[in-house]
């Protein structure tokens, strides 16, 4: 099957990312999660209901970031076709 219906019919995710021989990746989720653990511990129900709201806002940021990114992303490849293509 070509890559436009592979994309097509969802068997390709573009926000996927291959993290699992990135070990810089896996670093840096296990200090993440280690600290906000960490964190957690320490504050009151009310501290960790607005670091809750935080972290859902920095999560739809990055979300939309993401998007954003990819559409960036796609448009630069699409000219470098485009111009390979006119030479």
């Amino acid at each position: 099957m070509r890559i436009l219906e592979r994309f097509w019919y969802g068997n390709i995710e573009p926000t996927e990312y291959d993290t699992i021989s990135c070990k810089e990746y896996k670093e840096v989720i296990r200090l993440i999660t280690r600290n906000e653990e960490k964190l957690l511990a320490t504050i009151t129900d009310e501290q960790k209901e607005l670091f809750s709201r935080y972290t859902d806002a920095v999560q739809e940021y990055r979300t939309m970031a993401e998007c954003l990114l990819f559409q960036s992303s796609f448009k630069l490849g699409a000219r470098m076709m485009a111009e390979v293509m006119e030479e």
